[in-house]
């Protein structure tokens, strides 16, 4: 694809927003349907007009890195970050009058660099430092350099004792830095001077606990921190500096949520605090008053925020992202959307087959009734946006049509219920064709935002339903942790329970069994699915980048996979009836027709697992072409779905699922 047609073509995935220190401008990672990854900038008016994207389209057909960071700069430019291993390219993109002008910043060779961008005013000097960039090495150490967007090299003004993390400025001026420090088991916030390259601690609630800054503002001296000084890690807030002691108020503390402060504005009653809530699929926004006591839930649509936001007189924008809207920034009149009230609810009960049962909130006092975006309630509420909410940049279709919705529904699992996304409308389970997928991860979780692959699925007139089964992030710690050294235990026995049930549904109605789909680990899971489940209850199944077991992926998988696995207890065996979890060794047992795809350059799951699969299904008598296909996906990564020809394999992949027919 040329540098004029990826300008002109409108992003379906964005992902990675930063905001300018100003707020007059964003960045973010963007894709076309059938492109690699590019930097986009967004001009945000002060007069709280419409948010414009421009592309910055690399030349020479290049793409960007998806692990690229970006920093938004007052003048509309932004800073990237590149990681090759331990070399870290920074270069600035600007737009030019023929095309994107790709500065040459610096190098600089550290194990790990991140980047947070300097609170720069519009008009400041060009040669002002624009960001801090943060390097550790092998050493308990970390790095501090200032870097400048005029070329010169940056210049390294601290060299400070452990690991830190976060970010939040204490000044206007870009002196002070908030940064949490990981020493001795625990992290503390603390202050690093940059004129001095000094430290000294910020927060020490009690003798062991773990305290954050997560938002302030250098004007009022008020801060939101984490802290599990009370016992439980929860949100809270003071005056630093103040004489008063911090307080953690029982609404900001909503068990089995997470609870994410994502802007700050002055008000005449005192700060207000934006707080984004995320619970399983969904997201929810509600506003924080110290001056109220309250958490006011706002009347945001269903869908998925980007936990960053900028809050300024133009509004508040944050990132948004539905399964019928790709990813792109809103703008909300918090005032209008608390006028507005909180979101509906259906008043008419919902009848849910497969003992389906709505959502329920599990939020105390004034959320009780309160429909949120994630339940089934909410979600067949009419679908015009609230008086106070503006989506800018959102990719419509590109035959005039509409993106196909979805729901998030709670299907009955073996230990307890089980939350999915679902698309296909409340008829989804008498579709002529259903797929059941399976996510990555292990650590991970399907959410209500867009998402291309199965976007085409339903496109094609498939139902999709995708689960979160025991395993997945986004529902405590007991839910994510319950595959901990089980891979392919609880997960499986949840996926095999919803495929039992589904198909002995769909046999009563005279309808196929289900498909399967997964990418990943989710592949992983879906091969062992295919190979435990009866043949009744498995139409066909379509894997990407899938390994065969823990055991192996340690074997061939590079270091930080191999690392990672380990943490997760990848490697250990399972000892039940169902013996071992190698697809390998069940390969005999796949009998439904099946298609593999894998990118010949993962650096995740190396392509030879997918490559001894095949070899093993030649070897015990099956025909390529007819009992199955393969695929190699030539100069592709892990992210196979998501880089430069993602969208034919997108087509491949639902064709299959639909038909069956491998060649």
């Amino acid at each position: 694809m040329n540098v004029a047609t990826r300008t002109t073509t409108r992003a379906l995935r964005r992902l990675s927003f930063s905001f300018s220190a100003d707020g007059g401008h964003a960045a973010c990672l963007a894709a076309a349907a059938d492109s690699g990854w590019y930097v986009e900038s967004w001009r945000l008016p002060a007069d709280g007009s419409p948010a414009a994207p421009t592309a910055l389209p690399l030349s020479g057909n290049r793409s960007e890195q998806l692990r690229s960071q970006l920093v938004a700069l007052p003048d509309g430019s932004v800073l990237v970050c590149r990681h090759d291993g331990e070399r870290h390219d920074l270069v600035r993109l600007s737009y030019g009058e023929n095309g994107t002008v790709e500065q040459q910043l610096t190098i600089l060779r550290m194990p790990g660099l991140r980047l947070l961008p300097l609170p720069v005013p519009p008009g400041a000097d060009p040669h002002s430092p624009v960001a801090i960039a943060l390097g550790t090495d092998t050493r308990p150490a970390t790095k501090a350099w200032l870097v400048r967007a005029d070329g010169s090299e940056p210049v390294q003004v601290a060299e400070i004792p452990g690991l830190h993390g976060g970010g939040a400025w204490l000044d206007h001026a870009g002196a002070l830095l908030a940064l949490d420090r990981v020493a001795g088991g625990l992290v503390r916030s603390v202050a690093l001077d940059l004129r001095s390259g000094t430290t000294t601690p910020l927060l020490e609630i009690g003798e062991h606990s773990n305290d954050r800054l997560v938002l302030f503002d250098p004007d009022s001296r008020f801060a939101m921190v984490r802290s599990d000084a009370p016992g439980t890690d929860r949100l809270g807030w003071g005056v630093l500096g103040g004489g008063e002691p911090l307080r953690f108020p029982e609404c900001l503390h909503v068990t089995g949520m997470v609870l994410r402060p994502v802007a700050l504005r002055q008000a005449a009653d005192g700060p207000r605090v934006a707080v984004q809530i995320d619970h399983g699929a969904g997201s929810a926004l509600a506003l924080w008053r110290p001056a109220v006591g309250r958490l006011d839930p706002l009347p945001v649509p269903p869908g998925r925020l980007g936990a960053v936001g900028h809050w300024d007189g133009a509004g508040l924008r944050l990132p948004y992202s539905s399964p019928d809207h790709p990813a792109a920034l809103a703008t909300l009149d918090v005032d209008a959307l608390l006028a507005h009230g909180p979101a509906p609810t259906s008043s008419t009960p919902i009848p849910l087959p497969l003992q389906l049962a709505p959502l329920g909130s599990g939020l105390p006092g004034p959320w009780r009734d309160t429909a949120l975006p994630w339940q089934p309630g909410a979600q067949r509420a009419p679908r015009t946006q609230p008086a106070g909410w503006r989506l800018d940049g959102s990719t419509p279709p590109g035959d005039g049509g509409r993106w196909q919705p979805a729901q998030s529904l709670e299907l009955a699992g073996p230990a307890g219920p089980l939350e999915a996304v679902v698309y296909g409308g409340d008829a989804w389970l008498s579709s002529p064709h259903l797929v059941l997928a399976l996510h990555g991860g292990p650590a991970d979780a399907w959410r209500l935002e867009f998402d291309p692959a199965l976007q085409r699925m339903a496109a094609e007139g498939l139902a999709v339903v995708a689960p979160n089964q025991r395993g997945s992030t986004g529902y405590g710690v007991p839910h994510a942790l319950a595959i901990r050294g089980a891979w392919g235990g609880p997960d499986l026995d949840d996926v095999l329970y919803l495929l039992e049930g589904i198909a002995g549904q769909r046999a009563a109605l005279g309808l196929e069994p289900p498909a399967l789909f997964g990418v990943s680990y989710g592949a992983f899971l879906a091969l062992l699915a295919a190979a435990h489940a009866p043949a009744e209850q498995v139409a066909r199944c379509a894997v990407v980048a899938p390994f065969l077991s823990g055991a192996r992926l340690l074997a061939e998988a590079a270091t930080p996979v191999r690392a990672l696995t380990t943490r997760l207890g990848g490697g250990e065996p399972i000892l039940d009836a169902r013996g071992p979890r190698d697809v390998l060794q069940l390969a005999h047992r796949l009998s439904a027709p099946l298609l593999v795809v894998h990118g010949n350059r993962d650096e995740v799951v190396p392509v030879s697992q997918s490559r001894s699969l095949r070899h093993e299904l030649l070897r015990i008598g099956r025909v390529e072409g007819t009992d199955f296909r393969y695929v190699e996906a030539a100069g592709s990564g892990h992210e196979v779905l998501a880089e430069e020809g993602a969208a034919v394999l997108h087509e491949l992949l639902a064709a299959f699922l639909r038909t069956g027919r491998p060649g």
